[in-house]
């Protein structure tokens, strides 16, 4: 039997993340436009000027509900037709509020882009926001939060937020709203929001796809184009404040049989020369399967299933500043609760003494940088990365500089930046589980003052 020769891998052809072209709609609003060759669903990220902090006293969660409701009929459709519109165009619209702002996201075959950037104009241009459709979703909300308050992960990020940040801080307080505020929202109070911060003016577009024979002047021309509104600047970034003093919350789950672990604190976001030194830590600290908290937690321990470290910007402001969250989280059973921390912050120490290795450095590159052009092959990848630099005010570059810093990080400064970011002696740690029996185990570590407080 002959056998053809073995297929050999070719020479990896050069990638780096794309650079859009900016430019400006005569009413104010700015786009980022790229073209990318084969890609027929177009991606369109709305960046709108709302963020949380404009949200007005005792209404937390209106920008979600305004989020919602963008897709709840217009001037000319109702929320029904304007459903049925999209599905006709084969596109999904999706929308949420955060603390830089509202996004929206549509994604639509490029042979349908012009009908489905109409439906998206008329949304913001002329929402309806109709009684009944607010009334749903805040009841729709309202029927989340038992949820939310039940999950052990999105109780620990309560917890933590309400920890690390002043009790007047919107960051301190559920960025979709609690049920004490949500249900005070009707569709007055999504109306004035809107009309108070949403405009062409402040608006940042951002539309990514194959653009042959699709005359995407003339479509934006016709609908984004279209919307009018008032000239305003954007609103200031407020201060962020934390304290991330050393201690220990405890969120009372009696009987529960598994610990749900968040550690963390703040630092600052990704204007910061030492970003990508970070991601590297972090990453050889939790980012993946073979990181040193999984090799001890999980495949010498079986404490957990894993256990992962990361930094997630917050919120940026113009000047270059800005808030990350740094932090591990994961779960482990409950009577290995105390066994657990103790390892965890036997590897924080010992990672701050000994360094990190030129080995786990090399490996970390590796998945970080040759990964890259799998993670952005999709429009809607590289549209909602446009998306984040807008909202973060970074330059429209940054994406495409960070892999080539952190290809040029080395080990040194790697271990400086995740020692850093995570000090041993300046971690919140939120545990949701049995009060009962974690309490004294976790006071015998001498990681901080511990409290409990009720589910």
């Amino acid at each position: 039997m002959e056998f053809h020769p073995q297929p050999r891998p070719g020479t990896a052809s050069p990638w780096a993340f794309p650079a859009p072209e900016r430019g400006l709609l005569p009413n104010g609003l700015t786009v980022l436009r790229c073209h990318r060759a084969g890609q027929q669903v177009v991606a369109v990220d709305v960046v709108l000027n709302a963020p949380l902090a404009a949200e007005p006293e005792g209404l937390d969660g209106v920008a979600t509900i305004m989020a919602r409701a963008f897709s709840e009929g217009t001037d000319k459709l109702s929320a029904e037709e304007f459903t049925a519109e999209l599905e006709r165009c084969g596109a999904t619209l999706d929308a949420h509020a955060d603390h830089p702002g509202v996004r929206l996201s549509l994604e639509v075959p490029a042979s349908r882009l012009g009908k489905a950037m109409g439906l998206l104009a008329d949304a913001l241009r002329a929402p309806a926001f109709p009684d009944s459709e607010i009334e749903r979703l805040v009841d729709n909300r309202l029927d989340e939060i038992p949820h939310e308050l039940a999950n052990p992960a999105r109780r620990a990020a309560m917890a933590l937020a309400a920890e690390l940040f002043p009790a007047g801080s919107r960051m301190s307080r559920p960025r979709q709203g609690a049920q004490a505020t949500v249900e005070r929202i009707d569709a007055a109070a999504v109306r004035a929001f809107y009309e108070a911060h949403v405009r062409p003016a402040t608006t940042t577009v951002a539309i990514v796809g194959d653009f042959t024979g699709i005359d995407l002047d003339r479509t934006l021309a016709e609908s984004l184009g279209a919307w009018t509104g008032t000239t305003a600047e954007p609103l200031p970034v407020p201060a962020v404040t934390a304290d991330d003093t050393g201690r220990v919350v405890i969120v009372d789950r009696p009987g529960a049989v598994q610990t749900q672990l968040l550690i963390g604190r703040t630092g600052p976001d990704r204007h910061a020369s030492t970003w990508p030194a970070q991601i590297l830590g972090t990453y050889c600290l939790g980012g993946t399967l073979t990181s040193r908290l999984d090799r001890v937690l999980r495949e010498e321990k079986g404490y957990t299933y894993g256990v992962r470290s990361f930094g997630q910007v917050l919120l940026s402001a113009p000047d270059g500043t800005g808030t990350a969250m740094l932090a591990i989280s994961g779960s482990v059973d409950t009577p290995n609760t105390g066994p657990a921390l103790a390892d965890l912050w036997t590897v924080l120490r010992t990672l701050a003494a000994e360094g990190l290795t030129d080995a786990e450095r090399d490996v970390a590159v590796q998945n970080l940088v040759g990964v890259a052009p799998l993670k952005y092959e999709t429009a809607a990848a590289v549209a909602a990365t446009f998306a984040d630099q807008v909202e973060q005010y970074l330059p429209d570059d940054f994406q495409a500089r960070l892999y080539e810093r952190l290809a040029d990080t080395g080990t040194v400064e790697a271990t400086a930046a995740v020692v850093s970011a995570f000090p041993a002696d300046r971690l919140v740690t939120v545990l949701v589980g049995d009060a009962a029996e974690i309490a004294e185990p976790v006071k015998a570590l001498g990681i901080g003052p511990v409290t409990v407080i009720p589910a």
